[in-house]
């Protein structure tokens, strides 16, 4: 058991594929739990575990009867992340209440980390996701790309004579059968990708920071020849910077 802090924040991030649980100790993660699809049925256990004074939810699914009876058993409030939350950032999404609110979160994390900086945040999840920040803290908006495993069911689905192909498994620079061809075309084309991404806005913003996050990352932050920060917490670390800043 943690000793009692007035800084111990839960952080509830419900994705499309996957539902984190992370705890947050004066800006810190200190533990992650993580469950398939939008299950909340670990979270009184982890709430347990800690005292925490405040939580946030971001959820990019719309949530059932028995995740809403979870998140009111809460023993301590609860901040619903939507388009009208306050955040550290200028934004300037033209759409604002259709942004998906990982994206800003992340690109509030990435602004925790480095202030004052101009920042390209890159999110390879479900989807890829292309995102800057300016210097002067303006969220500018970005771009949305098919992730990986997208990429390669899109391939079974649209061409009946090739194969669903894995993406754990070789990925030679040419490909010596079919599953290798479709694997490396698939995991090469999103390197390239997201080195024109930062090729690109490394010529408009002077003194460009890249981040990367994502569960699809495929060692992209060793392997790009750029200077890149890779974060696994990049969107709970936004969630709780944005916490605390509504707590204020």
């Amino acid at each position: 058991m943690y000793l009692c802090t007035p800084k111990m924040n839960l952080i509830i991030d419900i994705g499309n594929t996957r539902t984190k649980l992370v705890a947050f100790q004066d800006g810190t993660p200190t533990e992650e739990c993580i469950a398939e699809g939008s299950d909340l049925g670990g979270l009184a256990d982890f709430v347990k575990k800690y005292p925490f004074k405040a939580a946030i939810l971001c959820s990019t699914v719309d949530l059932g009867t028995a995740a809403e009876q979870h998140l009111a058993a809460l023993p301590c409030p609860l901040l619903r992340f939507t388009p009208a939350t306050p955040t550290p950032l200028q934004n300037r999404y033209r759409s604002p209440q259709t942004l998906g609110s990982d994206r800003l979160a992340a690109a509030v994390g990435a602004w925790t980390l480095r202030p004052g900086r101009n920042l390209l945040i890159i999110d390879a999840g479900s989807c890829i996701t292309f995102d800057l920040v300016t210097a002067d803290g303006a969220y500018l908006g970005g771009n949305i790309s098919p992730g990986l495993h997208a990429r390669l069911r899109a391939i079974d689905d649209y061409f009946p004579r090739l194969p669903l192909v894995e993406a754990e498994g070789p990925t030679p620079e040419l490909g010596y059968d079919t599953e290798t061809a479709i694997r490396a075309g698939v995991i090469e084309g999103m390197r390239h990708e997201i080195e024109g991404y930062i090729r690109h806005f490394n010529v408009k913003y002077d003194g460009l920071l890249v981040f990367l996050t994502g569960g699809d990352q495929l060692n992209f932050d060793k392997t790009i020849k750029s200077a890149i920060f890779a974060d696994h917490f990049m969107v709970p670390r936004g969630l709780d910077a944005i916490l605390a800043y509504n707590m204020q």
